[in-house]
């Protein structure tokens, strides 16, 4: 998938994207800071029907959704990881190893944790009101 959207769009875009790759338990988020990964994730869990407040969760490193369609979501936002040790330290491997749906931001900052069967998403900022969004499996 490689498509650019306007913001308005987004919520049709992250239905369309769990649609399409609900089969992946791990969503690995790649995108510069401000470019809307924790916006789509908030739109995607809007669309499962994540009743709680969904939020990045920089400092918790891990929060915890319950949605009637996917059942356990964790988000994880690794940015203020320091290296994989940390990451495990922090428990984001029990996370990516139970088999729920994990949706993590800055993967990069431990990306060898990250299971083989991973969805890789990347988000581009285009302008203000546009977003090319590009998936590799």
């Amino acid at each position: 998938m490689d498509e650019q959207f306007k913001l308005e769009q987004l919520q049709s875009i992250a239905q369309q994207v769990w649609s399409q790759y609900r089969s992946f338990a791990t969503w690995a988020f790649y995108a510069p800071m401000g470019s809307g990964k924790t916006t789509f994730i908030h739109a995607l869990c809007d669309s499962l029907g994540v009743i709680t407040a969904v939020s990045s969760p920089t400092f918790a490193i891990i929060n915890e959704y319950n949605s009637p369609v996917a059942g356990t979501i964790y988000h994880m936002d690794w940015y203020r990881l320091k290296d994989e040790e940390e990451a495990i330290q922090a428990g984001v491997e029990d996370a990516l190893l139970n088999g729920h749906l994990c949706l993590v931001e800055w993967p990069e900052k431990a990306e060898a944790l990250l299971p083989d069967h991973t969805l890789h998403i990347h988000l581009e900022w285009v302008d203000a009101d546009t977003r090319r969004l590009y998936i590799t499996a």
